[in-house]
């Protein structure tokens, strides 16, 4: 609803596809159309400027009747959003092997982002935004939702204004300009995928879980072939509040490679849903099943004996 992409021919380099990003100013709470226009620019300037091989690359800017466009490499392959449909179809989750060399990749990506000056937050990193190419590559793509954070972060630089993929979108993100976001914003972000890319589905939105804490299903209990490690890298990522996430995507890229330990503040081991007790019971209860048989056989022994003559004693 703030725009479009387009697949384009470049008529003037022959045999070049682009993508072509047009940006509307027609929705409700964004500047006027000068001042948007303004910021348009100095965000396109910027993205014009990054040159990293995990994002496409912004070559060219202008307006057209009213509209604004980017234009950037196009990036062919599927998104990982259709592979992680594909792999439920059958059944199957993605490998974690796999999923994690992609994570690795968008925390390049990130770090290079969040490096610039100033830097810059893509704010919303999900599935569909993230494509496969043939190489093997990952490229973050869709910067609709990108936030130049000023030096002295009194103000910010947003073209399109948005909050971002509900399950992807962390609770600071929802306060829109007043809200504080940073580079841990990116962080539950690219968690809230890990996530989804290994259980084939995307997490409790952050409005859900606080409302109701420990709604968050832990990763292992949807796909119990996930590693402790990832798992607990995951819960990090997604903490509820910013300070209790990774500080850095570096930090979270060598954790989650295993080339760094998890910090104290980061190992809680398997989640538990604090919100289904019921379920809890059941998962404790099968986890000892054979426990419990001797514990009711016990039970009934002593039920019968203290039905017999003389509490059960045998008479001389």
């Amino acid at each position: 609803g703030m725009g479009a992409v387009y697949r384009a021919d470049d008529l003037r380099l022959t045999g070049r596809e682009c993508a072509l990003k047009e940006v509307t100013y027609q929705v409700t709470g964004l500047p006027d159309a000068d001042e948007a226009r303004e910021q348009f620019y100095r965000e396109a300037s910027t993205l014009a400027r990054l040159d990293h091989p995990n994002l496409p690359k912004v070559s060219d800017h202008f307006s057209e009747n009213g509209c604004d466009y980017l234009v950037m490499d196009f990036v062919g392959g599927p998104d990982l959003q259709t592979l992680v449909q594909e792999a439920g179809a059958k059944g199957d989750h993605l490998q974690e092997k796999q999923v994690i060399e992609w994570a690795a990749q968008l925390c390049d990506a990130l770090e290079y982002l969040h490096s610039q000056e100033p830097p810059v937050l893509h704010r919303d990193i999900k599935p569909a935004n993230i494509r496969l190419t043939g190489s093997g590559l990952v490229k973050l793509v869709d910067f609709g939702l990108v936030k130049l954070m000023m030096p002295d972060e009194t103000r910010t630089v947003t073209v399109v204004h948005g909050r971002g993929t509900v399950s992807y979108t962390p609770l600071e993100q929802y306060g829109g300009e007043t809200g504080h976001t940073d580079a841990r914003s990116d962080i539950y972000g690219l968690g809230a995928t890990i996530y989804h890319l290994l259980t084939g589905q995307p997490p409790a939105s952050a409005k859900d879980r606080f409302l109701q804490p420990g709604l968050l299903a832990p990763a292992q209990e949807l796909n119990p072939r996930i590693s402790d490690r990832t798992d607990a890298v995951i819960q990090w990522a997604l903490a509820m509040h910013p300070d209790q996430r990774p500080s850095t995507t570096a930090q979270l890229r060598d954790v989650l490679l295993g080339k760094a330990p998890l910090p104290k503040k980061g190992r809680s081991g398997r989640a538990k849903r604090e919100s289904n007790p019921a379920g809890s019971w059941a998962r404790a209860l099968g986890a000892n099943a054979a426990l419990l048989v001797v514990v009711l056989l016990l039970l009934a022994a002593a039920a019968y004996v203290s039905y017999l003559p003389d509490g059960g004693r045998f008479l001389p």
